[in-house]
């Protein structure tokens, strides 16, 4: 039975030919079969769908506690949508929304109705947040809204925590410290950043999650395999040869049919995303400047769809 299956990089004309095969004893590809047909063909990835052989209990305490932040924007009220739809049936849901008084001293003269403002605002948020969420805990806290989050994620031992994308570019998000970013750099648990999606679809109707055969690479399969089996819907694994830390044995390891990309493994995954509404990745536990120039912090500010970052649970 087929398990592996490669596609030509960029260097290949265009033609993309796709490969079936096993891995031997020694890690190498042993081809059984070989097409041509085109990725932008209906039902890609063109073969059968991939099949998890890890244990999948894992990927569920990643969605037990589920935290998100909401404000006023509609981004936000779209991650609390997807977060109560990603957390487990008996897991629990809590809504914060940051009050940052702080900011209307900017206002000068007009420091107090900026912050009347503010305030009703965040109330606002949390009302909205409540017409469209049915079984969760509602808090206003004031301060800065990644602080806030953070220290909240801390205090509830969140296991994921989901913010809504307002698709700044990733080096604006650095230099200004949007929410995302810094959740993404220094988050103790895992993170959502959430985009938007057609109104009254279903969600999540495609996943794609990447490997690499780390085990950080197969938690996040343990999460991505385990929605697909609550959802009922398709999971499709993509690794990329040009990872400096790709193992092709392990990979094999993972998942049955992963498809193995030639590019780097942001240029796979963004890619791929691309056909999904929802990207599963790994995450080294790297924090702070570390964290900068990660696969999964590139790829949640590029990809097209929701991204979920899966980060081990410190002991």
């Amino acid at each position: 039975f087929p398990r592996i299956r490669l596609r030509a990089g960029p260097d290949s004309g265009g033609a993309l030919a796709r490969h079936t095969g096993a891995v031997d004893s020694e890690g190498e590809i042993v081809e059984t079969n070989m097409s041509g047909n085109d990725t932008t063909e209906a039902g890609w990835p063109a073969s059968a769908p991939s099949e998890p052989r890890i244990d999948l209990e894992p990927g569920r305490a990643v969605l037990e506690r589920v935290l998100v932040g909401v404000d006023s924007r509609p981004e936000s009220l779209e991650a609390a949508r997807q977060a109560e739809a990603l957390r487990e049936p008996s897991g629990s849901l809590a809504v914060v929304t940051a009050l940052e008084l702080a900011s209307s001293a900017q206002a000068g003269w007009a420091a107090s109705e900026a912050a009347t403002h503010l305030e009703a605002d965040a109330h606002a948020a949390l009302a909205a947040a409540k017409e469209v969420l049915a079984d969760a805990t509602f808090r206003l806290v004031e301060g800065r809204a990644d602080q806030v989050l953070m220290a909240e994620a801390e205090s509830t031992e969140a296991t994921l925590v989901a913010v809504g994308s307002h698709e700044i570019s990733r080096a604006v998000g650095i230099a200004l410290g949007s929410v995302a970013t810094m959740l993404l750099h220094s988050a103790p648990c895992s993170v959502l950043v959430a985009r938007g999606r057609p109104p009254h679809e279903d969600f999540p109707r495609t996943i794609v999650v990447g490997v690499d055969g780390s085990p950080e690479s197969e938690l996040a399969a343990a999460v991505a395999f385990r929605l697909g089996e609550r959802f009922g819907v398709e999971v499709w694994p993509i690794a990329a040869r040009g990872g400096k830390d790709f193992d092709l044995a392990a990979v094999d390891r993972i998942a049955t049919n992963v498809l193995v990309e030639d590019s780097s493994p942001v240029d796979a995954l963004v890619a791929g995303a691309g056909r999904a509404d929802l990207l599963v990745v790994g995450n080294r536990g790297l924090h702070g400047v570390r964290a900068l120039g990660s696969v999964s912090e590139r790829v949640a500010h590029k990809a097209p769809c929701s991204v979920l970052v899966v980060r081990r649970l410190a002991p």
